[in-house]
């Protein structure tokens, strides 16, 4: 974006010329806005009352600074440090995935079969357990403390969430983004399963993971130059770590309890193929908002 003097430019002026620097940047146009929004802090409704406010000389420097930097790659959610998930705000750095929409399809899913059991008759509420793997920014386990936090309000089930990740630094993301959505997480480093226990009392109601999926000769990773790639490309296809989660899964899942696994839009016959081939019944995989094939379910049996 070429950038005139700092007195002479206007919110007006950004927003005519908003849609051809996406289109140069091929990035979407929301994205030229909204740093704008972030780099003078205020709200959306300032583009249509107030555009004709001027932006000051840090503010211009700042916002041609993040233009460049989206030319180099690097995303909205980077440049801002904040992205929204189920409709709440988490923190993101280069430490950990960006949540994407799609993503909250397992959100979905899992809340959905959760509700769907029935309840067991008894005198106290009933404790669960439920095992977040690879929780990078923490966004599906905080999610799913939000949701369940308000059913056992409710005198539902008491759920204790567990989040495991192998990166010490998005454990640390993830855990101030517990705090500020009021939830209580219990946090371990490991690389998947290997520092959970495998006694009874520590079994798991339900597993859910986002696991690196892309095949590694993807040529699409090439352009992927902010994002940490190791957890988004893994061996075999892709397959690899979803293999392990779901080979690996009923010395650490109670028999009935549910795994479900986001995966790529190319992968769902294979998925249920491990999935039918390691002790799950009642497998079946979801769509997601674009009609491909996202998440797929299973109860150990």
């Amino acid at each position: 974006m070429t950038a005139p003097k700092a007195q002479d430019i206007t919110i007006q002026q950004i927003k005519q010329q908003a849609a051809q620097t996406a289109k140069d940047l091929a990035v979407p146009p929301f994205w030229i806005t909204d740093w704008l929004l972030h780099v003078i802090d205020k709200p959306a409704l300032f583009l249509m009352t107030d555009d004709a406010y001027q932006l000051i000389e840090r503010e211009f420097a700042q916002f041609n600074t993040g233009i460049t930097q989206m030319q180099q790659g690097t995303p909205l959610a980077y440049l801002t440090g904040q992205q929204e998930f189920w409709s709440l705000d988490f923190k993101v750095n280069e430490h950990t995935l960006i949540p994407r929409p799609d993503t909250e399809v397992l959100v979905e899913q899992v809340l959905a079969w959760i509700n769907a059991q029935p309840v067991e008759q008894s005198d106290g509420i009933e404790n669960k357990r439920l095992l977040d793997l690879g929780t990078g920014s923490g966004c599906i386990a905080i999610s799913l403390a939000h949701e369940l936090k308000i059913a056992h309000k409710l005198k539902q089930a008491n759920w204790q969430v567990v989040a495991v990740d192998f990166s010490t630094e998005a454990l640390k993301i993830a855990q101030e983004n517990a705090v500020s959505n009021g939830v209580n997480i219990e946090f371990v480093q490991s690389s998947w399963y290997d520092a959970l226990s495998t006694h009874d009392d520590d079994l798991f109601d339900v597993i859910v993971s986002n696991p690196p999926y892309i095949d590694e000769a993807d040529e699409h990773l090439l352009r992927l130059i902010a994002e940490p790639i190791s957890a988004l490309s893994a061996p075999n296809h892709g397959l690899a770590d979803i293999e392990h989660i779901i080979k690996q899964a009923s010395k650490y899942l109670k028999v009935g309890g549910l795994l479900a696994i986001e995966h790529g839009f190319d992968q769902g016959l294979a998925v249920r193929q491990l999935f039918a081939g390691n002790s799950f019944a009642d497998i079946k995989t979801i769509k997601d908002f674009g009609g491909n094939d996202r998440v797929t379910l299973g109860q150990l049996s």
